[in-house]
């Protein structure tokens, strides 16, 4: 089979030619073989919590299979959403509906007929029943989506499910953790833990080494290592940024991957990300309201008042996901040219505080970061490497 980029490197969906199986917190046990084992365990629920863009999806999809599946998401709940007609709906069960029974006579030339009408609902047990009997694992992804209140909910809902022996995982953030679920009195005894973690740089070089090797593309280990530091511990932008290398390879008709196919091939990924207008929020911050804002010189030869500052500092080297206060501060002060206006700590975090109010009342793809507990995560790989590189198209 004549292989092409496209089926090799699969930034959206099951990765076939480029799949690489990880061991378990160094236990020498793969994360595929913790899974089986996490659905064998009868009555339990199984809870996989990793950050954004490391492959849990992918791993439930490994080890459970596209037929077996049921997936569904956080976000598909609220307030009013019955969570088994949700179920029932994605498996294709008629959940709700209308039976018109006939009856009809004849005698002589005359025709009479009798009509009945009667509605149904189908009851979460056969819900359940049916999925259990066909061998579907529920798989909730993005539990962290579902509002506070209907994760608790739905956290009710499962308890009675599991009990009957239907397999069931639920995918969420670390540090935006299912708590409704782990933290649960009523599922104490009856969860299987799996803790994602990050990438290694040598895991995520195997995607590279093992993708170029299907398309006949020489690729050297020093290249795999400056891919492997740049897609900032996610196998799905390894994908991404490898696709782009092909395309331009391609375009050129070229065969040597060369730091200016890489520097391109990061801008060029970019495109795909649309991050323009989340960047233009954080820059901006809560409406001054009519006050002029500080601003700073900095190294660069800018002038930026605080937010603008904040976004320069989360696109500098080196790429980092999650940032303590005081590394984030330095970064900031490093930002500023010396001899301009000192800074304070507590200008900062009340700036981070403001962004933090503002990204929270925003659509999910807003809230790409967070200030929790004294650090600032970056929830989405993808949104730092826009920072890093998108910004420079425009």
């Amino acid at each position: 089979m004549n292989l092409k980029a496209e089926n090799v490197f699969k930034p959206g969906s099951f990765p076939e030619y480029t799949y690489v199986s990880r061991n378990y917190e160094n236990t020498g046990i793969s994360y595929e073989l913790r899974l089986k084992q996490a659905l064998r365990t009868a009555g339990c629920l199984t809870s996989i919590i990793g950050p954004s863009k490391m492959g849990k999806t992918i791993l439930c999809e490994r080890v459970i299979g596209f037929s077996n599946i049921v997936e569904i998401s956080g976000a598909d709940f609220n307030e009013d959403t019955d969570f088994w007609a949700t179920v029932a709906a994605k498996v294709g069960l008629p959940y709700k509906g209308e039976i018109i029974t006939e009856r009809a006579s004849v005698e002589g030339k005359s025709k009479e007929s009798d009509s009945k009408s009667e509605k149904y609902v189908l009851s979460k047990d056969k819900v359940i029943q049916y999925c259990i009997e066909n061998e579907k694992v529920l798989v909730i992804d993005d539990f962290h989506y579902a509002k506070p209140e209907m994760q608790i909910k739905m956290a009710q809902q499962l308890k009675d499910a599991i009990r009957r022996e239907l397999k069931v995982v639920v995918v969420s953030l670390p540090h935006r953790s299912d708590d409704a679920i782990r933290q649960n009195s009523d599922l104490s005894g009856r969860m299987s833990l799996i803790n994602i973690e990050t990438w290694k740089r040598e895991d995520l070089k195997k995607i590279a080494l093992k993708g170029f090797d299907k398309l006949s593309i020489k690729i050297g280990d020093s290249v795999a290592e400056k891919l492997a530091v740049e897609c900032l511990t996610s196998p799905q932008l390894m994908q991404y940024i490898c696709l782009s290398i092909c395309t331009l390879l391609e375009d050129e008709e070229k065969k040597e991957i060369d730091d200016d196919i890489l520097q391109r091939a990061y801008r060029f990924t970019t495109v795909n990300f649309n991050y323009g207008d989340v960047v233009n929020v954080i820059s901006k911050g809560p409406n001054p309201r009519g006050q002029k804002r500080k601003k700073y010189k900095t190294v660069d030869g800018k002038e930026l008042d605080l937010y603008g500052l904040i976004v320069e500092s989360l696109a500098k080297n080196p790429p980092l996901m999650e940032i303590d206060f005081e590394t984030f501060y330095i970064r900031i002060v490093h930002c500023i040219e010396k001899g301009d206006a000192k800074l304070d700590k507590q200008t900062v975090r009340n700036h981070l505080n403001n962004l933090q109010t503002i990204l929270q009342g925003k659509e999910e793809i807003y809230r790409a970061i967070e200030w929790k507990d004294g650090k600032v995560y970056i929830l989405d790989p993808l949104f730092l490497f826009y920072l890093r590189w998108g910004r420079m198209n425009g």
